[in-house]
């Protein structure tokens, strides 16, 4: 077994990614991150064509936290939708994929979703299934 990292399979980006991710952009600058200084902004398409964006929000307890990702699809799913399409994660950084837990809630939803996420500087999509190639399934 090789050292290199094992990336997810890059999928073409459209311009309706390219549009969420500026959404995803936008909700950054919403962020409440007074502890990591590490705004992160997210938004999510349903298969409606809503979108509902999120951003993280710390709390000095650091497992209270919630990420862009799941404050988004939390959001989506308290207002009746659950039909989620794609999400888009923005942050000022090389790479902000989404993290572990934030990846486990998407697929108890959607296991098909188009992540749209920064990898080396780079915009890129992937499906779920790629970044989470084995998530927890009842």
């Amino acid at each position: 077994m090789s050292g290199a990292p094992r990336y997810a399979a890059a999928m073409p980006l459209t311009d309706d990614d390219l549009a969420l991710y500026e959404r995803a952009r936008g909700a950054s600058a919403n962020a409440y991150a007074p502890y990591s200084r590490f705004p992160v902004g997210a938004a999510l398409l349903t298969d409606g064509g809503r979108v509902f964006t999120g951003a993280n929000v710390e709390n000095a307890s650091f497992g209270l936290t919630c990420c862009a990702e799941r404050t988004a699809i939390f959001t989506a799913v308290s207002a009746g939708h659950s039909d989620l399409a794609a999400i888009a994660v923005h942050a000022e950084a090389e790479s902000a994929p989404p993290c572990g837990a934030c990846r486990q809630v998407m697929a108890e939803f959607a296991p098909q979703l188009r992540v749209i996420w920064r990898r080396d500087g780079q915009l890129v999509a992937s499906s779920l299934g790629d970044l989470l190639p084995d998530g927890f399934h009842l």
